[in-house]
């Protein structure tokens, strides 16, 4: 933990996790997970539910990996809203569950651009190797796309903005309208890769071809950084 994230968020490292310090002036996650753990989330939100993800998977991006750590943010809108599919990583699915079209897209842009056929749909291993894989809501409601995005809004705000700010180069991969209006968020140290959606409403006008995992690598490389294994 860096001693100025200590003092000037007034953070507990013993307590927090680093990422979660970064966020604290704005929206406490403590308070969050406490809320969403609780019997009252319905109550206090709003929201009538079913929720996803499961609860103890709304944060777990943050769970894998610390901002130090961080060499790729790949942003999504909000998790998949049907039953035993949100794992709390941005359009990652378990195996077994059914595709994605989304998921299936990206599958066919990784294998056009670098010419890997990923035989999993879980992005676990992108996570473990500094990929974050953050929707800009962490819950949303069955059947309710989006629906729970003005919650969420502050917290995945301050989020991008202080994390663009760490000393080391944090490629932002921002796909669609939706994340594209974080770029303003963004600080302009850092590089960012902006095409379509992957849904198949829009891959076919700006997906398809953009190459972003290719590029990520070509970034990581020109700053002597170690490239993302995007085939785990």
């Amino acid at each position: 933990m860096e001693k100025w994230l200590n003092v000037y968020y007034g953070c507990d490292p013993n307590k927090r996790s680093e990422m979660e310090c970064m966020v604290n002036p704005i929206v406490d996650p403590i308070y969050l997970r406490d809320l969403i753990y609780s019997d009252n989330f319905e109550k206090v939100s709003g929201y009538s539910g079913p929720f996803y993800p499961q609860k103890e998977k709304v944060f777990a991006a943050f769970d894998m990996i610390k901002p130090s750590e961080v060499k790729v943010v790949i942003l999504g809108q909000d998790p998949y809203h049907t039953p035993g599919q949100a794992q709390g990583l941005a359009f990652s699915l378990p195996d077994g569950a059914p595709t994605q079209p989304s998921m299936r897209n990206i599958s066919k842009e990784l294998k056009d651009d670098l010419g890997i056929e990923r035989t999993s749909q879980d992005l676990t291993n992108w996570a473990k190797q500094g990929v974050l894989l953050l929707n800009t809501s962490l819950t949303v409601e069955e059947g309710q796309p989006n629906g729970m995005a003005d919650m969420w809004l502050p917290f995945t705000t301050r989020l991008i903005e202080n994390l663009s700010k760490q000393d080391q180069t944090i490629i932002f991969v921002l796909w669609g309208k939706q994340a594209q209006k974080f770029a303003e968020f963004i600080d302009e140290k850092q590089p960012i890769i902006s095409s379509a959606h992957p849904s198949p409403f829009s891959a076919r006008r700006g997906f398809f071809g953009s190459k972003p995992f290719s590029k990520a690598n070509e970034i990581l490389r020109a700053n002597k950084l170690e490239e993302i294994d995007w085939s785990k």
